[in-house]
């Protein structure tokens, strides 16, 4: 196969998640061989930040390339949306710091994607197979990555949340002709009591109830309650919880919150640097523990 860029440019505006900033994203055709960066027009000097794990410096709710004021937080998205619509070169800007939120999912960016359609480069595409077993632990979140040779892209994902509505989960991709349909959609979560500790640190400004879906674990006092009125805008007596989720929004899938760990290490994983072939069986991946091994396999495979 032919490497691959949009046919052209295309532009989204929304809100950062952490941020609560408005940001337009343009992302624009790139020659063979450029791959996939991004670079911030909002700054004087401006610098194009490859999207490659070995980038990667900040992992908070989130996969952050690059540093100080050039950093640019919150790719996985997008980068999942490039690689489910095997995009292998794209150059994408932003006026802002983070990539926006917009409702949670990848599916915004796959139906821009969609829309402008992608063509093909005169040069070949250089995806890496694996030729025998590869297996990564990241002992600090208890994450387990196998992958096994095989000749396409497949992931099976398990999360675990043995204490929560959540539980043990499991999301399956057999080729990414899957990821439109049974992956994208899939939004990002979040614990409702975990709400009041990320707000302050300063994230999910731009969280809302439209954008996440919040489960409840554990019951909360009614000054916590008060709290979460005043950033969701909502007076208490409108949440709702049914099944564990407090939402105005039903899940899509049973299982959405393990469809979403399997979106994210889409757009994590891509950040290798180039088309990966080989089941990948991901025991509660993340974005700390993706970065950790999307960088033992950057060097792998340079060693292969």
């Amino acid at each position: 196969m032919k490497q691959t860029t949009v046919k052209k440019e295309f532009r989204l505006t929304g809100l950062g998640l952490h941020t609560g900033r408005t940001v337009t994203v343009a992302v624009r055709p790139a020659p063979a061989d450029f791959g996939i960066a991004f670079r911030r027009t909002d700054r004087f000097n401006i610098l194009t930040q490859p999207a490659l794990s070995t980038n990667v410096t900040e992992t908070a709710r989130g996969t952050t390339i690059g540093s100080g004021r050039h950093s640019i937080a919150t790719i996985e998205h997008l980068m999942s949306a490039l690689h489910g619509c095997q995009i292998d070169n794209a150059l994408i800007e932003l006026d802002g710091g983070e990539v926006p939120i917009l409702d949670g999912s990848a599916r915004p960016w796959l139906l821009q994607l969609a829309r402008v359609g992608s063509c093909e480069l005169d040069a070949d595409r250089k995806p890496f197979r694996f030729a025998e077993p590869v297996h990564f632990e990241y002992k600090p979140t208890g994450s387990v990555f196998d992958i096994t040779p095989a000749e396409t892209f497949s992931v099976e994902c398990t999360i675990d949340f043995p204490d929560s509505v959540i539980g043990r989960q499991t999301a399956h991709m057999d080729d990414l002709s899957q990821y439109a349909a049974g992956i994208a959609p899939c939004r990002t979560f979040v614990f409702l009591h975990e709400i009041l500790p990320l707000l302050h640190l300063n994230l999910i400004k731009g969280g809302s109830l439209d954008n996440a879906l919040v489960f409840v674990n554990r019951e909360l006092s009614s000054r916590q309650m008060r709290r979460l009125e005043r950033t969701f805008h909502k007076d208490p007596s409108q949440f709702r919880v049914h099944d564990g989720v407090l939402n105005t929004t039903d899940p899509y899938y049973p299982n959405e919150p393990a469809r979403h760990k399997l979106l994210d290490f889409v757009g994590d994983i891509r950040l290798v640097g180039c088309p990966l072939e080989g089941h990948f069986s991901i025991y509660k991946p993340g974005h700390k523990a993706n970065a950790a091994f999307g960088k033992y396999l950057m060097e792998h495979i340079k060693n292969a």
